[in-house]
């Protein structure tokens, strides 16, 4: 079923923020990025959405292919909108966020070089607008560190 529109569409992604306390501090799982824009900077799993797939199928399948992980429960944060977010096209990227007890092991799969658990007061320089992305989050979501 193809279609053509006379208006440009925005691409749809998805992003997972995964949160973990450990060791007296809450940790947060980042992906390093394979590939440009921003090839060997550290970002949120995620990626574009399937056109058959829900926006949390969608963001489990990326977080699975790029970290290894599976079985989180994620509920919805935000929607991200600015029309600069991603140097390749308009991006909309809906957000999701998981909590666990301690950081799981992980293996950077798929379009991610590494995958890898970084307090959450000690993020590297991110890609994206990823950095305001998990501002937003330690504002508004209780995530509490302990040191």
């Amino acid at each position: 079923m193809g279609y053509t529109y006379k208006y440009p569409r925005p691409a749809l992604t998805v992003d997972a923020i995964i949160a973990a306390k450990g060791n007296r501090q809450t940790k947060i799982l980042l992906i390093l990025r394979k590939a440009d824009p921003y090839k060997g900077k550290w970002a949120l799993p995620g990626g574009f959405v399937d056109i058959d797939e829900t926006l949390e199928n969608a963001c489990k399948r990326e977080l699975m292919e790029e970290t290894g992980l599976t079985n989180v429960e994620l509920s919805q944060f935000y929607t991200f909108d600015a029309p600069d977010r991603d140097p390749r096209d308009r991006v909309i990227s809906t957000v999701f966020y998981g909590f666990l007890n301690e950081p799981m092991p992980v293996k950077g799969g798929d379009d991610a070089l590494e995958a890898k658990w970084f307090p959450i007061k000690l993020l590297p320089e991110m890609a994206f607008d990823h950095a305001v992305i998990i501002g937003k989050f330690i504002h508004e979501i209780n995530v509490i560190d302990y040191d």
